[in-house]
């Protein structure tokens, strides 16, 4: 899945992106690009808008990996990334109810309500 997304903070071993949720999802050095990548501050800027698309969503470790890759979403296998599969099997601790309905969303991004309704906070 492509999303929009604002960098936030760049470090040695990668950039920190907003995509509308709670958490920052992380594109490694190695997935800012197609081809080789020292420093990540010849890829991107903070406040930069880019594009990434969602590798995997790890909830027990609050993390998001992200990847700016042209080729990222050309997998070209069809299937769902297994990392996403845990999210869905995976029951949500406390639930905020208030904020899960579609007119109460703090972000208007598909992705970020699921991740929301999945548990990630």
């Amino acid at each position: 899945m492509k999303l929009p997304g604002i960098v936030t903070n760049i470090t040695a071993f990668g950039a920190f992106v907003d995509i509308g949720v709670h958490q920052d999802g992380l594109v490694h050095v190695s997935q800012m690009a197609d081809r080789f990548v020292k420093n990540p501050t010849d890829i991107v800027k903070v406040q930069q808008k880019v594009t990434v698309t969602v590798l995997e969503v790890d909830l027990d470790r609050n993390r998001i990996s992200l990847s700016m890759k042209s080729q990222a979403e050309k997998s070209g296998t069809g299937v769902e990334n297994p990392g996403l599969k845990k999210a869905k099997n995976r029951k949500p601790k406390n639930k905020d109810k208030k904020n899960l309905s579609s007119g109460n969303a703090p972000f208007n991004n598909p992705l970020a309500e699921a991740l929301i309704k999945s548990g990630l906070k």
